[in-house]
């Protein structure tokens, strides 16, 4: 940035109309909608590493609205009506993000999701089952049909999962491929006529009479509106935001030849995870094994979150099998004490849309919508 030339300035960041920090899943939607909402307007997404530091392309790829336990959750914090607007939200930002892409290019597959109960939770299994029913009840005017979750217990052996006693099924769940929804986005986001800028990360931002100044490594810009859509880093730039970053570390194995595991899994409250990729398994969570260590936005993996993947690979997902491990990262999350997102004007011209709380593949596209159409 202490070298661009003429061009560069002139091509790359003379005066645009908008800036967009933050080149994820939310930034990029809200970038795609405000062209479509404003065919004029130059946009410019700054995204702070190579490709999105956060999660939206370092998470399972699962297309999930919530399982029952956590619904169940969710509800008793919040009450019906609460959760039947953040479910709302989850399936229409599914929805949007489909219909942006196609299936096709993000690999949907509409193959279900599954929620596993060890047997010392047969208390918590029993409330789920018993609440199905009124669940399938609740959500059926939003999503379409009255049979979305059903016991599917019967399945466990013929999975050969280990440690179960209880799989109730979410239908209407599916899975993506995250590393293609984002190679999509970017392509949609430059045919848009949006600039993208990779590298790039924001030291700060300041509201002035009739513009935003945006602070980078040797360059200060002008722009008439900025949206921060940067979810778990948003504390960087807004200290007092309520978003605390969660990170989620991953594991992949080896080719397992003959794997079938149909549909995305859900394990201990959705606190881990796990799903076939290709002939691989992909395993993930695992943060409820020490919050404070993981309220970080530092990439890394520890000593403690990996084995207790590698534990549950080996006596859960693929029991007496112990597979190489050929693939370990982690992504970052951001989490708030509401579970609604955070997409409003905090200062004249400059807005936020942050907060996912771990559902950013089904909120992000319907967040960036959202935030296109708050900024007119």
């Amino acid at each position: 940035m202490n070298n661009l030339s003429y061009w560069e300035q002139q091509a790359f960041l003379h005066q645009p109309d908008v800036v967009i920090i933050g080149g994820g899943l939310v930034g990029l939607t809200a970038a795609i909608y405000t062209r479509q909402r404003r065919p004029t307007a130059r946009v410019l997404v700054l995204e702070r590493d190579v490709l999105p530091s956060g999660a939206s392309t370092k998470n399972a790829g699962f297309a999930c609205f919530g399982s029952v336990s956590e619904l169940l959750e969710q509800e008793m914090r919040g009450g019906s009506e609460a959760l039947l607007a953040v479910v709302e939200a989850r399936w229409e930002g599914l929805r949007r993000l489909r219909e942006l892409l196609g299936d096709d290019l993000i690999k949907y597959r509409p193959e279900g999701g599954y929620e596993l109960f060890r047997p010392e939770e047969a208390k918590l299994a029993a409330a789920c089952q018993q609440h199905m029913a009124y669940y399938n009840e609740l959500l059926a005017p939003l999503i379409g049909t009255t049979n979305i979750f059903r016991d599917a217990s019967h399945r466990i052996a013929a999975l050969g999962l280990g440690g179960t006693a209880v799989m109730l099924e979410n239908t209407a769940e599916g899975s993506l491929d995250t590393g293609q929804m984002m190679l999509a986005l970017l392509r949609k986001a430059w045919e848009a006529g949006v600039t993208v800028l990779h590298g790039c990360p924001v030291l700060g931002v300041g509201v002035t009479a009739g513009a935003v100044q945006v602070q980078l490594e040797g360059v200060e810009l002008q722009a008439g509106q900025v949206l921060l859509a940067t979810n778990a880093f948003s504390r960087e730039l807004l200290p007092d935001i309520d978003v605390v970053p969660g990170r989620g570390q991953v594991l992949v194995t080896e080719p397992l030849p003959g794997l079938q595991l149909p549909g995305s899994f859900h394990y201990d409250k959705g606190y881990y995870y796990f799903r076939q990729v290709g002939e691989r398994v992909l395993l993930g969570g695992g943060r409820n094994l020490d919050f404070q260590a993981e309220e970080t936005t530092q990439p890394g993996t520890t000593l403690l979150v990996q084995q207790r993947l590698e534990q549950l690979l080996y006596e859960v997902v693929v029991p007496g099998r112990h597979p190489k491990i050929d693939y370990r990262w982690s992504g970052v999350m951001g989490f708030g004490r509401e579970l609604t997102p955070i997409i409003r004007e905090v200062q004249p011209s400059l807005f936020v849309a942050v907060r996912c709380n771990g559902m950013g593949v089904a909120m992000g596209a319907g967040s960036g919508w959202q935030a296109a159409k708050l900024m007119g």
